[in-house]
Order: C-alpha cells, then sequence, then structure tokens
C-alpha cells in the first residue's frame, strides 16, 4: 500500500508545557490532531478552574490562523484538591482530572501523595462523569523502577476499578504487558493510551552502547518482551486501546544534563512514526480506528469530520528544531528513518 487516508486523529495525551513553547507544540500537534487531551503539570500545576480556562485560553493564542484545533483540559489533582473543584472544572468544560503519584515523573512534587483520602474525589468524579486518568506507578524507594507499573496495578489500580466500577478510567502510557491483560481483563470502563516510544522502542534502545536521554521517558522502557505486548495489541485493533502520544518537549541542554529530563518530544512526527509502526505489523487498516476512532469513543465525543492523508515515503526526522527562543529541541526518533510521511 503506497497511500493511506484515514479519519482525521485526535491525541489522548500530551505536554504542551507553556509560555514561549506553545508556539512550537501546539501548531505541531495541530497540523494533524483535531484535538488533544492537554497534561496539567505545569509550574504551579493546573489545579482549579479558573487556572484552566487561563491555560486554555494561552494554548489557543498559539494555534495557527485558521486551525480549529481544540485543547481538551485537564485538571491536576493533589491531596487538597475538593468535591467543589471537581465540580467547578466540569462546569468550565473540563473533560478529566489527571492522577500523579508524587514524584513520579515532570512536575509532579505536588502531585497525590496518599491515594486513600481522594476517594472521595473520585466518587465525585463518577457522578460528574469525569473520566480520571491514571500515572501508574508506585514511587517508593524500594520498588524497582521496571517494577512500578505492575506494582501499581495490584496494590491500587484493581481496587480503584473495584471501588467505582461507573468512573471511566485511561490508564495513561502503558509500558508492561501486566498492564496490557490488566486492562483487557476489566471492564469496559477502563481503557490505555500508548505512545510510539514504547511502541518503537525497548529499554536496550535507552542503554545498550551509553545512555541516550534523548530515549528518556516515564514511565521509562521496558523490556522487549513488554514492547511485543503493547505491538500485539494494537495490531489486534482492541477498542480499549488507542493513541496518546506523550509529547513531552524538554530543551536539548535539559536532556542532556547531568540529571536529564525524562520525556519525548514526539508531536512533530507522531501520526507518521505510528503509520510506521503499524505497517511493521502488518495492520494498516487498524490504524484508523487506533488514531481516529476508539479515543473519541471512550471519552464520548464524536469523531472528527475530515480526513488526512499519508503516502509511502523514506524521510528523515531532524536532528533538532529550533524552539522559538533559539533554543534547540531533539525531537523524539531525531536523524532516524520514517517510512511514512503526511502530505494532507
Amino acid at each position: 500500500m503506497a497511500q493511506i487516508k484515514i479519519q482525521t486523529p485526535d491525541d489522548w495525551h500530551l505536554h504542551f508545557r507553556d509560555g514561549d513553547m506553545l508556539n512550537e507544540t501546539v501548531p505541531a500537534t495541530a497540523r494533524c490532531f483535531n484535538r488533544a487531551i492537554v497534561m496539567p503539570n505545569l509550574v504551579p500545576p493546573i489545579t482549579n478552574a479558573k487556572m484552566i480556562e487561563e491555560y486554555r485560553k494561552r494554548i489557543l493564542a498559539a494555534r495557527p490562523e485558521g486551525s480549529k484545533f481544540e485543547p481538551l483540559m485537564t485538571l491536576y489533582l493533589t491531596n487538597e484538591t475538593t468535591r467543589e473543584d471537581i465540580i467547578l472544572a466540569k462546569e468550565v468544560g473540563t473533560v478529566a482530572a489527571k492522577l500523579y503519584p508524587a514524584g513520579a515523573t515532570t512536575n509532579s512534587d505536588a502531585a497525590v501523595k496518599s491515594l486513600e483520602p481522594i476517594f472521595p474525589i473520585f466518587e465525585e468524579m463518577q457522578k460528574q462523569g469525569m473520566l480520571l486518568l491514571i500515572h501508574g506507578e508506585v514511587t517508593d524507594d524500594h520498588v524497582d523502577i521496571f517494577d512500578r507499573e505492575k506494582e501499581f496495578i495490584d496494590r491500587h489500580l484493581t481496587r480503584i476499578v473495584t471501588t467505582f466500577p461507573e468512573l471511566k478510567i485511561v490508564f495513561e502510557h502503558i509500558t508492561t504487558k501486566d498492564a496490557v491483560d490488566f486492562v483487557v481483563s476489566s471492564n469496559d470502563n477502563v481503557a490505555a493510551t500508548i505512545t510510539p516510544q514504547h511502541l518503537l522502542l525497548n529499554r536496550n534502545d535507552m542503554l545498550v552502547g551509553g545512555i541516550r536521554p534523548h530515549n528518556y521517558c516515564l514511565p521509562v522502557l521496558k523490556r522487549n518482551i513488554h514492547q511485543q505486548a503493547l505491538r500485539k495489541v494494537v495490531a489486534t485493533g482492541n477498542k480499549k486501546f488507542f493513541l496518546g502520544t506523550d509529547s513531552a518537549p524538554h530543551e536539548k541542554d535539559m536532556k542532556e544534563s547531568a540529571c536529564g529530563c525524562a520525556g519525548c518530544y514526539s508531536a512533530w512526527s507522531a501520526i507518521e512514526l505510528y503509520t510506521h509502526v503499524f505497517d511493521e505489523l502488518d495492520a494498516l487498516d487498524k490504524l484508523e480506528g487506533f488514531a481516529s476512532h476508539y479515543g473519541a469513543d471512550f471519552y464520548g465525543l464524536p469523531r472528527n469530520e475530515g480526513t488526512i492523508t499519508l503516502v509511502k515515503e523514506d524521510w528523515t526526522i531532524p536532528e533538532q528544531i529550533i524552539l522559538p527562543n533559539g533554543n534547540p529541541i531533539v525531537p523524539f526518533f531525531a536523524g532516524q528513518n520514517c517510512t511514512w510521511k503526511l502530505i494532507d
């Protein structure tokens, strides 16, 4: 197949950041995605309705002229979040709240330190029809970083799903066979997003031959057996799994420092890389569901109108992109070949 046309897709998990960075990240996403779930882990985090409205305005101001791109906003949960915060956030159009275990990833220090006290918040979310998005890892020092997703499932996620069966939950950026198996076996109110980096890479790609900081993300890349489990499930066309890039930009010097930041900036070539993967899996017929249908259906939103077209054509992802402030950023898969290219 030399060309593929799919219904306009959405990105169900990404980080725009803030300030001048929006002038790079918003257009990069809007070039092919009609909507995106926007993560709230800014500094300070987006913890109330007023902050949500203000951040949304900043994102809209960075859209390319004529773009109809729509940011879908989320609330950052803390142990101080109240039922009223959920109600007010819902009133201004917020579609979901994000659970970060404190210390799990970038700008998560202010996040949830204890799950039990926020169960009443989950109850209110269930009542309001607001989705719960979960970064599913424990953060205990004694738990191996490669086991933290499974430990979260066993210790917390199973209980949350059982206690709140009507609460729609997205297990975000899953990385393990354990997560695949959990989502498949759970009720229809549990789904998951999968990133391009976790489909394309495993931990060898981060560690063999020296540490490769631009492949460092959280949750961290796992064993090949887990990568293969993710690839296998998307190739089946299971509606519980859909596109979420977790595109997370950091300037080059922040990634290449002594304590490099976690995150892969994939928005710049995300849909091309997903198509590349589905082609490798001989599953191009499953791409449209994964990219354009299942996420919208799970969120209870209409599928997009219009289409995008990709052609099978080799091209090289740039080594770096220059941000509006003049500093470079290294995109995910920089300098490597991609076999599909967006043309429309």
